[in-house]
């Protein structure tokens, strides 16, 4: 059965997929007349904004007038938009999607353009005016946060003509990011490599994942290893080139913005203290103990007398049972029991209508995501291969999912988007909960370890990994924004000398060691953003303890304050969603307890290879 299911997920094409493994496109539009009509009709909303300038500090009906505008054109912005992103998202070859998709990105820009005068004169309402706007009007109530917040973020917000000079360089300033994309997926050229058993294979970074966590032969890891990044190495120069580029812009629009670094400009607006992010780095790699542990636990297991970075994927046991789909999404739905019957069936619903598009297929992107469609409901990406990390995966989007439902449900258009600050609360929440699940129900003892091996690997990849690689980012763009040299050899010993702190000296050096971040997208196209996943990790292993351990009553209670966490969408900042749920990350409490966490899985780890051992 297991290797039928497997067979099964090879696709040649897309028309061979079944139905209800592929995304129902026409929740969002019945056909691309409806999509037409939508797109067009934008530009009429935008007519009736424009209408409004000069009469915002009139009376509060302009200003509803101005803000039901743009909600409604917003809605349909997001349907207009992920109608044609999704479709290009299974179909990468397809140019006439790529088209409407530039067509779609041609308007957005002009329309920043044409609405810069907004936010400046919003901002001359006087703060007393526009609460008594706001106590006198119902339909700016729903508003009322994001109006109250801009006097918050009124010295950031720019004149109108600053901010049209601005705005012209909003497509430009993003050609960084879409030359290091060009770079490292159009116009790359992998390496081929002759394996021990006389195989030859192109090494993509999805064949190098796979050679590296199931070939038992160290010499081909270590030839994938060199093909791979050889690569990347070649273009060390381009990459820090590109990368100094991405800084240079962030820090430019930062100090348009009146910001003092690129840091604070991306903490402020959603009013997160410095202090979180500068203790979230700091604390880490002052306490990377356990990961070293676990390396040279692996080290022992595996039987290496040499270990390298390339070694980190291996299973530690001969473990290669599959889950074939509809096995994966019954385990997963099971384990979210604890979260209450009416997330459990919200869930079910989810994997059973078109939410999902499960298998890979040519011209398909890579990876997983879940993206919401607001009016509509979210869309999962996953290229499921049945292995035991893609059901933690189904797990984690699936926590997104729930995430973007219940806010979207809860929620008025004007709070429902959380900010990214949460996102990541509810997937690595819901990746704990399967962990239990699976190891309650599992009666093999290989299985117990390659899950233990999971949930080490998920701290590592979502917790130590993004905060190093937040470190990294934090001492690049410092060095940028005070004039200092960055170079390729720079970037590179920056890269070492933070990966000495984290891993010592357990892992053998490679002429490759330093070179990690030539191939990190966030680097590029989201900068400052890879913290999030760490500080997330920490506030889903809080709440998850919160939510099962205890008496029955704080238990209960624990689960109320996580659900009004997931629904209340952006109507607070996150911090404060974030203390009313029960989490403190202006503390390190919360970072220790992932700390303390990983150790005690580390020797758990221990304890069930001892056992097999035996």
């Amino acid at each position: 059965m297991c290797l039928q299911a497997t067979a099964q997920v090879n696709y040649k094409t897309r028309e061979e997929i079944p139905a209800k493994y592929k995304w129902n496109f026409s929740d969002i539009y019945e056909n691309w007349e409806t999509w037409e009509a939508d797109f067009k009709s934008m530009s009429k909303d935008i007519e009736v904004m424009q209408s409004l300038k000069g009469k915002l500090g009139e009376n509060a009906d302009n200003l509803v007038t101005l803000l039901t505008a743009q909600e409604t054109m917003m809605k349909k912005a997001y349907k207009v938009y992920q109608f044609v992103s999704f479709q290009s998202t299974v179909d990468g070859k397809n140019m006439e999607l790529q088209a409407k998709l530039q067509q779609v990105g041609m308007f957005f820009a002009n329309m920043g353009m044409t609405t810069t005068w907004i936010s400046p004169e919003m901002i001359k309402i006087p703060e007393a005016t526009m609460k008594q706007w706001i106590a006198e009007t119902p339909a700016l109530k729903p508003h009322a946060f994001d109006l109250m917040d801009m006097y918050r973020m009124q010295k950031h917000v720019l004149n109108e003509e600053m901010g049209r000079l601005v705005s012209f360089f909003s497509q430009s300033s993003g050609t960084a990011g879409d030359v290091f994309t060009a770079l490292s997926t159009t116009d790359i050229e992998f390496q081929e490599i002759e394996l021990s058993n006389g195989e030859t294979v192109k090494v993509t970074p999805g064949m190098y994942s796979h050679i590296t966590s199931t070939n038992k032969n160290q010499e081909d890891r270590k030839k994938a290893y060199e093909a791979l990044y050889d690569v990347y190495y070649k273009n060390k120069n381009t990459y820090a080139s590109i990368y100094q580029g991405i800084i240079q812009s962030e820090w430019a629009n930062a100090r348009a913005a009146n910001y003092e670094s690129c840091l604070d400009a991306k903490l402020e607006g959603n009013n997160i203290p410095k202090d979180v992010y500068l203790n979230l780095i700091n604390t880490v790699r002052e306490n990377t103990a356990p990961v070293q542990k676990y390396t040279k636990l692996r080290k022992k297991i595996l039987g290496l007398e040499k270990y390298y970075g390339f070694d980190g994927s291996m299973s530690l046991v001969d473990f290669e049972k599959t889950y074939p789909y509809e096995e994966a999404v019954e385990v997963v739905t099971k384990s979210v029991l604890p979260l209450g019957k009416d997330y459990q069936a919200k869930l079910k619903n989810a994997t059973a209508s078109g939410w999902l598009d499960v298998y890979e297929n040519p011209g398909k992107r890579g990876g997983a995501f879940s993206a919401g469609v607001y009016g509509v409901h979210p869309y999962m990406l996953l290229n499921y291969d049945e292995t035991l990390e893609y059901v933690f995966t189904l797990a984690h989007e699936l926590g997104h999912t729930m995430h973007t439902t219940l806010s979207n449900e809860t929620q008025p258009f004007a709070t429902h988007g959380y900010t990214i600050f949460v996102a990541e609360v509810a997937s690595t929440f819901n990746e704990r909960l399967l962990l239990d699940h699976m190891m309650e129900i599992t009666k093999d003892p290989k299985e117990r370890i390659a899950l233990l091996n999971q949930a080490i690997q998920g701290i590592i990849g979502t917790f130590y990994a993004q905060s190093m690689f937040a470190d990294f980012e934090y001492q690049a763009h410092t060095m940028v924004e005070q004039d200092q040299p960055v170079n390729a050899d720079i970037f590179a010993k920056l890269w070492g000398d933070i990966a000495q702190k984290y891993y010592g000296n357990v892992s053998e050096k490679t002429k490759y060691s330093n070179y990690p971040w030539t191939r990190i997208p966030h680097f590029y196209n989201s900068p400052y953003y890879v913290y999030q996943y760490a500080t997330c990790f920490a506030s889903s292993a809080k709440l998850y303890t919160d939510v099962t351990e205890g008496s029955k009553k704080d238990k209960k209670a624990a689960l109320k304050r996580y659900t009004t966490l997931l629904q209340s969408g952006g109507n607070d900042f996150p911090m404060e969603q974030l203390k009313k749920a029960g989490v403190d990350l202006s503390k390190p409490e919360a970072i220790l307890a992932v700390i303390k966490q990983l150790d005690e899985l580390v020797d758990q780890l221990a304890i069930e290879i001892e056992k097999l051992e035996k």
